[in-house]
């Protein structure tokens, strides 16, 4: 009895990647929020490039988009980014030393929070509830209103106290999320390599995006 047609092996590993992608696309999709209300918040860690990146496509006609700096991200960001932060039209950039802020209450607590980059003093306080300032008092208030906060510690070696904070912080329902890029995306520029890591911020605050390939995509 003649057998059903012979697929060849490398043939059928092209579909079953192409329905993976296609399956996983469509699932981020479903779940994507429409409309977010989501603060950016910048420390004093090294890894501006990665804000710029994640702010570039954080389109402020589809989400409400609202930075925070820190003092010292500040003198950072003049080293790093020459240029400046460059924010699009309809970003809310902020003081950290206000509180008339609506993301200062829980009462008005926004859907999610990056901290990008985050220093070890900026999540070591976070973990043990000092909110002297705006920035630490958003992230209080995301946690205790179990909202989406993402943290993205910048900092190596990593010492026994960082790591029991990291702990507090999970067991508190943070996402901790080191900005260690990936290198099988094939990016040709640090632009490129900065965006393994924005992929997955955004995958986190479930948005849609087509930033970096994932793995095993198949390239052109």
């Amino acid at each position: 009895m003649q057998g059903g047609p012979y697929v060849k092996a490398p043939l059928m590993s092209r579909l079953f990647t192409n329905v993976n992608n296609f399956l996983l696309h469509l699932a981020l999709k479903i779940h994507a929020q429409s409309h977010m209300r989501i603060l950016v918040a910048i420390t004093g860690a090294s890894g501006a490039i990665y804000t710029q990146r994640l702010l570039d496509r954080l389109d402020p006609q589809e989400h409400e988009v609202h930075v925070i700096i820190s003092s010292y991200g500040q003198v950072v960001m003049q080293e790093e980014l020459p240029e400046g932060l460059q924010l699009d039209e309809g970003v809310t950039l902020h003081a950290a030393k206000s509180m008339n802020v609506p993301f200062a209450s829980g009462s008005n607590a926004f859907d999610a929070m990056v901290i990008l980059p985050c220093t070890m003093g900026t999540m070591g306080r976070i973990a043990h509830g000092y909110s002297e300032d705006t920035l630490l008092r958003a992230a209080d208030v995301m946690l205790k209103e179990n909202k989406k906060l993402i943290l993205c510690p910048r900092e190596t070696p990593l010492s026994l106290i960082h790591v029991k904070n990291m702990e507090l912080l999970l067991q508190a329902g943070a996402i901790l999320l080191p900005p260690n890029p990936y290198f099988y995306s094939g990016a040709r520029t640090i632009e490129e390599l900065a965006d393994t890591v924005v992929a997955r911020v955004l995958d986190h605050l479930e948005i849609n995006h087509n930033v970096s390939p994932r793995w095993p995509e198949e390239r052109d």
